[in-house]
């Protein structure tokens, strides 16, 4: 697999809800992004906030626990949560429909860069993010 041209090698890799059900699925090209993340050392998180989105009673438990275990998944604190309701505001973004992408886009801007985030949802991450991060639709 080839890298797509806007990523940049080094710096994390952040999953969203959609990028982390591809990887409990072995989704090929979120597979091939790991594999690149892994070679290039990149660190692979996402938010805590992120499994309340994924977890679901048909989502394979073990195949998610093996793929939690080998990323990190970054702490919804207090200092990302008003990070997060920062950009809502600054992108005129509101209320429950943003909140989970608003947090995942905190914990990336925290992320030491440069930083590309792995979405289902690239127009809301861009939204709140800017050109701050790299999106990738998967």
């Amino acid at each position: 697999m080839t890298r797509p041209s806007p990523a940049t090698p080094g710096g994390t890799l952040v999953l969203d809800s959609e990028g982390l059900a591809k990887a409990v699925l072995r989704d090929r090209t979120v597979t091939g992004w790991l594999a690149l993340a892994r070679a290039d050392d990149l660190r692979v998180i996402t938010s805590a906030a992120t499994l309340v989105e994924v977890v679901h009673p048909r989502i394979n438990r073990p195949a998610l626990e093996w793929t939690l275990s080998r990323l990190a998944i970054e702490p919804v604190t207090e200092p990302v949560a008003r990070h997060a309701a920062t950009l809502l505001a600054a992108a005129g973004l509101h209320g429950h429909k943003y909140a989970i992408d608003a947090m995942l886009s905190a914990t990336a801007l925290a992320a030491p860069g440069p930083t590309t985030v792995l979405t289902s949802d690239p127009e809301d991450l861009t939204a709140l993010c800017g050109s701050r991060i790299t999106v990738i639709k998967v």
